[in-house]
């Protein structure tokens, strides 16, 4: 005779095998129908929408099959939990990709560069548009885009902000660090002078770690001083 334990480990593994084909039916039919425009500079903004939804689908069927234990209620659970899960999926990317197109029209131009990352968008503001070298005092190029920065930002309000500062290799790491620290807290100032909640908005250094080109060229070096913005959708979004 199996032992409770055991006979809820199979019901467990019953429930997920049952909800994976309600969770892949829902999820294919929420691609189908969030349509919307495509707002990827490479033609995938659309995709992180259908992706959202999909995933979603798949975690809220699960989620809604482990609630029971077996049988069409299963199933009945899997469905509602899909499609709760797709929408929530759906809407965030949807979010996002409005924010990225916003972004995208902006900052166009500007020197500025816009990356999505899943559901993240990441601002690389080189030290061409930033900041002169061993200073910590916004160019004026750098504030203007900042300008259109803050209205997109004010405009979509569900998002965290990460504001990172960075240094190249010149000088001794703990200068760096505390010169990486300033550029991000002069960012993060002018966001929060811009309207931006301060709340919203955290800003770290990281002196001359996480380079993205070589130190040992001037040019390399440019692109390391710099400062990354990364904007997190929040749960409400």
């Amino acid at each position: 005779m199996k032992s409770n334990g055991v006979t809820k480990d199979v019901k467990t593994r019953s429930n997920l095998w049952l909800a994976m084909p309600v969770a892949l039916a829902v999820g294919v039919t929420g691609c189908a129908s969030s349509g919307g425009e495509n707002t990827s500079q490479q033609g995938g903004g659309n995709t992180k929408t259908w992706s959202g939804a999909g995933i979603g689908a798949v975690a809220g069927a699960v989620a809604g099959a482990l609630t029971g234990d077996g049988g069409s209620s299963t199933r009945d659970r899997a469905l509602i939990g899909a499609a709760a899960g797709a929408a929530i999926g759906g809407g965030v990317g949807a979010y996002m990709d409005k924010q990225e197109k916003e972004l995208r029209n902006r900052l166009d131009g500007t020197g500025i560069g816009v990356e999505r990352d899943g559901n993240n968008l990441i601002l690389n503001m080189p030290s061409s548009v930033t900041f002169d070298i061993d200073s910590s005092d916004l160019q004026t190029p750098a504030r203007q885009a900042l300008n259109d920065v803050n209205a997109v930002l004010r405009a979509y309000p569900e998002t965290r902000i990460n504001v990172a500062g960075y240094t190249d290799s010149t000088g001794s790491d703990s200068y760096n660090q505390k010169l990486s620290e300033r550029r991000a807290s002069a960012v993060a100032t002018y966001l929060e002078q811009g309207g931006v909640e301060s709340t919203r908005i955290n800003a770290i250094g990281y002196g001359e770690s996480n380079p993205v080109a070589s130190n040992d060229t001037d040019a390399g070096r440019a692109q390391n001083r710099r400062v990354e913005i990364t904007l997190t959708p929040t749960q409400q979004s």
